[in-house]
């Protein structure tokens, strides 16, 4: 599987994602006629090759029909798209209609089902800031055109990039303030750090006066980016550098996007890139030793750490010097948590210091369906990889909750809905 590394080190914004990514190879016009598959008016895009301090790249533009003066205009940046007010406006879209308009049109399934989920990004982030559901969000007409273009060609050109595994450096944003339709807003602005948040993505600030970091190119890495992190053994095939409007003060406005191959344990190149489809990240794996603990204050602390947000945590018993028995606390956590959960165990239990290092794991893709029983209906949670289904595992609140209506034992329930899911699904 290729690698597709982004260096986010002067920020990221829809647009410069997708030049960047037609830096990479995709093909302009193809990426055009996909978009056309919207049956989306008002806009055309532009396609040009230029610089930013030296480096040379691809700015891409969507301009749009101007009612008012029958001409065009370009969008910049993104930060004034969404709109809060729940009532329609003449000339708006709010999410429901723009998820509508996606799921109709002719694209790819794939294209359909990532736009769907940024956007819903975008939209949960707004309705949260401003206290309204996600479908209510509301995006300004020339907000929604370019959003959607942003949004729909980006999903598109990772598509025709070959939907590489999408890794990249930590998310870097600038300081001070923006000017948006609701006002004077500091940085970053507040659907960015809530997409950032959502996520679990840690985000540091520099000294650059300006946004490096949009919501639409927030929600981008929300979606697709694994792991964040410096390069790891990437052999880099291509370069790629999407170019932004301003002239930033500490960096050039360039998104620079890396695409190549991953080296993994000595593994050479075309090795790794016929891995399977599995989903890949990193996590933090935190441990301790101890010899001295409660077992009830050790109970009491991995309740904590739960409720707190750890993947997972748990103890094995082991025998340390002078063969005193112990126990192992291993908690993991995501990678941006781990110093909030190194200080809890420093805090709560009687250890001296903490262990910490990254580990990469391999996931199944999981996907919900409801199954019908006798009960009522039931979610089903599948683990997939390469297409086929390898798990399948009935939720336990579902069945839980059924069983005390039937007053029969949950087993009962479990085994009902495993029976009452289509087996060739599970071949």
């Amino acid at each position: 599987m290729k690698i597709l590394y982004l260096d986010l080190s002067s920020g990221i914004s829809g647009d410069m994602f997708i030049a960047a990514l037609i830096d990479l190879g995709v093909d302009a016009r193809r990426l055009e006629l996909e978009l056309g598959k919207l049956r989306l008016e008002g806009y055309h895009l532009h396609v040009t090759r230029g610089h930013k301090a030296s480096l040379e790249g691809v700015k891409f533009d969507v301009h749009l029909a101007d009612e008012h003066n029958h001409g065009t205009q370009s969008h910049t940046h993104d930060h004034t798209h969404a709109h809060s007010h729940a009532h329609s406006h003449e000339h708006g879209r709010n999410f429901a209609q723009i998820r509508q308009l996606i799921t109709a049109s002719q694209l790819s399934d794939w294209v359909k089902e990532k736009s769907v989920a940024v956007f819903q990004r975008l939209a949960v982030a707004e309705g949260r800031i401003h206290g309204l559901p996600p479908d209510q969000v509301n995006f300004h007409e020339v907000g929604a055109v370019d959003s959607i273009v942003d949004i729909v060609g980006a999903c598109i050109a990772l598509e025709l990039l070959g939907k590489p595994r999408v890794l990249a450096s930590p998310v870097v944003e600038g300081t001070g303030w923006i000017e948006c339709a609701h006002g004077r807003l500091p940085l970053p602005a507040p659907a960015t750090l809530a997409i950032l948040g959502a996520r679990g993505i840690a985000v540091s600030q520099c000294g650059e006066p300006n946004e490096l970091v949009t919501p639409t190119g927030a929600a981008l890495l929300a979606e697709f980016v694994d792991a964040f992190g410096p390069m790891r053994a990437v052999v880099a095939e291509k370069i790629g550098y999407g170019l932004g409007t301003r002239d930033n003060q500490t960096r050039p406005n360039a998104l620079r996007a890396v695409l190549g191959d991953s080296i993994i344990e000595g593994q050479a190149p075309e090795a790794a890139a016929a891995a399977h489809d599995w989903e890949i990240d990193t996590i933090a794996v935190l441990e301790t030793n101890l010899d001295d603990i409660n077992a009830e204050i050790l109970g009491n602390v991995m309740e904590k750490a739960l409720a707190a947000g750890a993947l997972d945590v748990f103890h094995t018993a082991i025998q340390m010097k002078k063969n005193r028995p112990g126990v192992l606390l291993t908690v993991l956590c995501a990678e941006a948590d781990a110093d909030k959960f190194s200080e809890l165990l420093l805090r709560e239990t009687s250890a001296f210091g903490v262990r910490r290092y990254a580990a990469e794991r391999r996931k199944l893709h999981r996907e919900f369906r409801t199954v019908q029983t006798p009960y009522g209906s039931v979610t089903v949670k599948l683990g997939k990889l390469d297409g086929k289904v390898l798990q399948a595992a009935p939720e336990f609140e579902s069945c839980k909750k059924l069983a005390e209506q039937a007053k029969v034992p949950i087993k009962q329930v479990y085994e009902t809905a495993l029976r009452s899911f289509p087996p060739s699904l599970l071949t």
